[in-house]
């Protein structure tokens, strides 16, 4: 039976969602084919193991009675890594890196898609030069905001069309945190000030007036895109609090009421994007659909996306018709298969 390390926690400010994303995985994986063992890593990047209820993971209540793990033993405790690490040091390379170093197969993206698909402005730039559909943006960076911001604010104005209202996100942070909507210029070096808590660079886009889709990709060389679903927000974007701890006010439609054509395009654009970037194993693409104009914008890929009660990934895939152990285990076989073709080059 293969140990499959289920991989929890982080140092990130996605910390919490880890914990909900990896006890709905944990919960959801064949135990006649996985024996799971948990691995968390706490907000102090502190490796521990685990052995008590998925509750107590979700709560965070797990810390108290795990102990602690030698990283360098890893090997000889789990045959396959399953990482489940929202935002940076779990979804950004860094931790695929180590799995790399240790000789583990590990689940999803590898070192450079996982960086890439992290970094929204490194993504924006492969996107926008493999003519993919993005909408206007431009990057600043933090410090141009420590004196006041003025003249970095109006540069932006200026780039991006004097057009308001504007998004403004960390380059690298997930679960939408850090992102702020803005109306005017004031705004603007407001929002900028708070993402800069998370990360130096900083991108600003133009707010596109749609409906907000997403599918689901699968494979390593041949991926295929699963049906298209749509968020509607209960907040004025779909934000941290609305994806996580609404209560399920958010409301999700899958399959999304679109034309075949629009969720054809979509799906033929998600795998072009997860392409693009070397995405392997599997990945959540996220669109924007233009009200008037019907014109579709690819937002950015989640290498690794929520898996919780709420989350769209697994539930696109179970109108797709597979299941969520399916979804697994199908995840599982990926990342085996990429190992073992790296092996053999």
């Amino acid at each position: 039976m293969t140990r499959l390390g289920i991989v929890f926690g982080g140092r990130s400010g996605e910390h919490v969602v880890s914990l909900m994303s990896a006890a709905s995985v944990i919960s959801a994986v064949d135990a006649g084919k996985y024996e799971t063992v948990y691995i968390g890593i706490t907000r102090r990047g502190e490796w521990k193991l685990f052995s008590g209820a998925v509750s107590e993971i979700e709560s965070g209540e797990w810390e108290k009675t795990a102990s602690p793990l030698d990283v360098g033993g890893l090997k000889d405790m789990i045959d396959f890594a399953f990482p489940v690490l929202h935002g940076p040091y779990g979804e950004d390379g860094r931790i695929q890196g180590l799995f790399e170093m240790l000789d583990i197969p590990y689940a999803g993206c590898g070192v450079l898609a996982s960086a890439l698909a992290m970094d929204k402005l490194a993504a924006k730039e492969i996107f926008a030069f493999q003519g993919l559909p993005v909408c206007k943006y431009t990057a600043v960076t933090e410090e141009e905001f420590r004196d006041g911001g003025e003249a970095a604010a109006h540069r932006i104005e200026r780039e991006l069309g004097g057009k308001y209202p504007l998004f403004v996100k960390p380059a690298n942070m997930g679960s939408s945190v850090g992102i702020s909507k803005v109306k005017d210029n004031a705004g603007l070096i407001s929002a900028i000030k708070a993402a800069g808590e998370y990360d130096r660079r900083i991108v600003v886009e133009e707010a596109i007036d749609g409906r907000e889709l997403e599918t689901g990709v699968l494979g390593n060389s041949r991926a295929e895109a699963a049906v298209v679903g749509e968020i509607t927000p209960s907040a004025e974007f779909y934000d941290y609090n609305a994806k996580y701890f609404d209560g399920g006010k958010s409301k999700i439609c899958v399959p999304a009421d679109i034309p075949a054509g629009i969720s054809g395009r979509i799906r033929e654009l998600a795998v072009e994007a997860y392409e693009a970037l070397g995405c392997e194993g599997f990945a959540r693409v996220d669109f924007f659909l233009e009200n008037g104009s019907g014109k579709i914008y690819l937002n950015e890929i989640n290498s690794i996306p929520g898996f919780t009660k709420f989350s769209m990934f697994p539930l696109l895939w179970q109108a797709s018709g597979l299941t969520y152990p399916g979804l697994l285990e199908r995840i599982v076989d990926l990342g085996y298969e990429r190992y073992n073709s790296k092996d053999h080059r």
